[in-house]
């Protein structure tokens, strides 16, 4: 059974670095996306509005953030790829040293009312 996470992320209110960040996305490197299929990561997507981005992941049961993280911090081109993200992401007001995407809480499903 899958499981959903919705996260969030800001970007620098630059419309440069936004339309770099986006161009970074429509060709990600290979050894990012095998990295985030191997973590156990079905669906990735990713939306945005003004700098505000909203991640929605699809997960299987062998997911768990604490695996991906301990996965990326021994892989360097993961490293390098984070590192130049950073150069274009605002952490989230409330968030944790080097934290990035912040998780969010569901509020509301149609499908439990």
């Amino acid at each position: 059974m899958n499981r959903r996470y919705c996260l969030a992320l800001d970007l620098k209110d630059d419309p440069q670095l936004i339309a770099e960040y986006e161009a970074y996305h429509q060709n990600v490197w290979p050894e990012i996306l095998q990295s985030i299929r191997s973590a156990g990561i079905r669906e990735m997507e990713i939306y945005r509005t003004g700098n505000r981005l909203f991640m929605i992941m699809e997960v299987d049961e062998s997911f768990s953030f604490e695996k991906k993280q301990e996965a990326d911090s021994g892989n360097a081109r993961v490293q390098e790829w984070e590192e130049r993200m950073w150069h274009y992401q605002l952490a989230l007001p409330g968030a944790a040293p080097g934290e990035k995407w912040r998780l969010m809480d569901r509020i509301f499903s149609l499908g439990e009312n």
